[in-house]
């Protein structure tokens, strides 16, 4: 027989939509349960955090990422007395989500963003593109240790494990497109040549010179996308015409040898070019780089080094979300599964922001870089929990979001640089060793361990 009260009892403790109901338009709730279906997470055990839930669980841990487990569900959802599980049932029900469900997601709702009118967004017909990479801290476990590693140093290893990520950029709008997470001692060359297939042929793609190799060429020029990349200066090309504009023509080749029978040499055009400030970093020393783009008269050597400079948006971007998003400075999840899942929470929080800025950006008519991150990140978890019930109340809800983002329209950047140096480098404190990382610890209590000298 059914007992009707300890149904109705289940039922009341389930989490409701109304507040993740909020940004469905970003990601949809039937994609999410699609998704679910389709990796087998959807049907929990646990009734007070079902698999749908837990999803944007994840997500606003990267969008609150200061708070812990009980504050951040309490942001999610209305008070009811004792609904709040403990600390132990979230890592449970993370651990039961596991990795497939943020991967797929991430795979099928993160979109390019810029539109041909978006400021920023194209150059000619090609939408720009960046890629670099970025390190984050890991909690301290032996767990994350051995699965990510940690940086060595020349007086100890590094303080925490490291985990590396590396991302295609939308220089546009900022969206980190497509990534990929490794431990910290894989380098960001090895890591780049699998995102160097999600390439389109209508992208031109920006990044700097450790990245070029004649096999990174290779990959580029085969999904049909364009070239803009500084060169080490220690690389030899040859010119074999030099363009009215300056630049000259030249072929890449895999090898010395390979350039001294000229054998699979790939042609490409070479700009180099000086700075005149003298209060300019890099004022004076010889600048290089490698674009596939060769015709001068559609793209002029200045055109293309004013462009190749737009790659630090992609700076600006990581920034946002390990500074500014992140707001701690080591992530909090033990095990290295947990780890993936909280970045991709954090990518996808990311993702969230970036999708109101740039509808805002949209009904303004101002550039998305123009709108500030900050604001926004903080004007969604203020606004969050406000989100009413109705969906004529949502629908105004949103809308007064994005007249809220709306007034946070930033300045004009100045001309200025920044030297890149640090205020404090060294500690009075000794070094944190093996030895220091598991202490002994009091075997009596304080009070027990008093004596008194006579």
């Amino acid at each position: 027989m059914i007992d009707i009260r300890k149904e109705a009892d289940a039922l009341a403790s389930w989490p409701t939509h109304d507040r993740l109901r909020a940004l469905k338009r970003i990601l949809p709730r039937a994609r999410v349960e699609d998704i679910l279906a389709r990796t087998g997470q959807d049907r929990s055990p646990c009734s007070r955090l079902p698999g749908w839930f837990m999803v944007w669980f994840v997500v606003a841990l990267g969008l609150f990422s200061r708070d812990c487990y009980r504050q951040v569900f309490r942001w999610l959802q209305p008070y009811r007395p004792g609904g709040v599980p403990p600390r132990s049932t979230f890592c449970e029900a993370r651990r039961r989500l596991g990795l497939a469900p943020l991967r797929l997601l991430a795979r099928e709702v993160v979109r390019l963003l810029g539109r041909p009118l978006t400021p920023g967004a194209f150059y000619r017909d090609m939408r720009l593109m960046a890629l670099d990479g970025f390190t984050v801290d890991l909690s301290d476990t032996p767990k994350n240790d051995h699965a990510f590693g940690r940086p060595g140093g020349r007086r100890a290893p590094g303080a925490f494990p490291q985990a590396r990520v590396l991302a295609l950029c939308e220089i546009g709008s900022h969206v980190l497109w497509r990534w990929r997470i490794r431990p910290c001692h894989v380098g960001e060359v090895t890591m780049a040549h699998r995102l160097l297939g999600y390439l389109q042929p209508d992208m031109l793609l920006l990044w700097d010179r450790n990245f070029l190799s004649y096999k990174t060429l290779t990959e580029v020029q085969a999904t049909k996308a364009h070239l803009l990349a500084r060169v080490k200066s220690n690389w030899i090309f040859e010119p074999i015409r030099v363009l009215p504009d300056g630049s000259f023509l030249a072929r890449f080749y895999a090898s010395a040898k390979d350039r001294r029978e000229d054998r699979g040499g790939i042609a490409v055009r070479i700009i180099e070019y000086t700075l005149g400030d003298p209060n300019r970093a890099g004022s004076g020393e010889v600048h290089r780089l490698l674009t596939t783009l060769l015709d001068p008269e559609p793209d002029p050597a200045e055109t293309l080094i004013v462009l190749y400079h737009e790659r630090w948006e992609q700076e600006l971007a990581i920034d946002e979300l390990k500074t500014h998003q992140r707001e701690r400075p080591v992530l909090r999840s033990q095990t290295p599964r947990g780890v993936v899942q909280e970045l991709y929470g954090l990518l996808l929080g990311h993702y969230v922001d970036r999708v109101l800025m740039q509808e805002t950006a949209k009904r303004q008519q101002v550039d998305p870089r123009r709108l500030s991150f900050t604001a926004t990140l903080k004007i969604l978890r203020c606004r969050l929990p406000e989100c009413p019930r109705s969906r004529e109340g949502r629908s105004r809800w949103y809308q007064a979001v994005l007249a809220e983002i709306g007034e946070e329209v930033l300045p004009e950047r100045r001309n200025r640089i920044n030297p890149r140096v640090i205020k404090r480098k060294m500690s009075n404190w000794k070094k944190k060793r093996p030895e220091h990382r598991h202490h002994p610890q009091p075997t009596k209590e304080f009070r027990e361990a008093i004596v008194i000298r006579c």
